[in-house]
């Protein structure tokens, strides 16, 4: 068999970064920060959603979304709801004589 093919297996720190939950998974994960924790030094990993905050795991029917992707998404779509609405009531607003009668289409 080869040799070094797959990358080293150790222990990771995991913090989740909406609630500051921390805990250890073997891992192959690299990086350069590194940590104490419990008396040892380990690698760190900041992953922003884990089952500490996740709203299946936890319970709860809000999402805490520390990198404010949520709040992104809604903005963007609810001026585009407002848009559509907007443009809606103009079609309303126009005199039905002067819509356009829908064209027939000759044989």
């Amino acid at each position: 068999m080869k040799k070094d093919t797959h990358p080293p297996y150790q222990d990771v720190l995991f913090i989740d970064s909406a609630t500051g939950h921390k805990f250890i998974i073997g891992s192959t994960y690299k990086t350069d920060k590194k940590e104490t924790h419990e008396g040892k030094e380990y690698p760190v990993c900041v992953v922003s959603v884990s089952s500490a905050s996740h709203p299946f795991f936890t319970g709860s029917k809000q999402f805490i979304d520390s990198e404010g992707r949520v709040d992104k998404f809604l903005k963007r779509y609810a001026n585009a709801g407002k848009k559509q609405q907007d443009q809606g009531s103009k079609d309303q607003d126009q005199d039905p004589k002067k819509a356009k009668s829908p064209t027939k289409k000759k044989k």
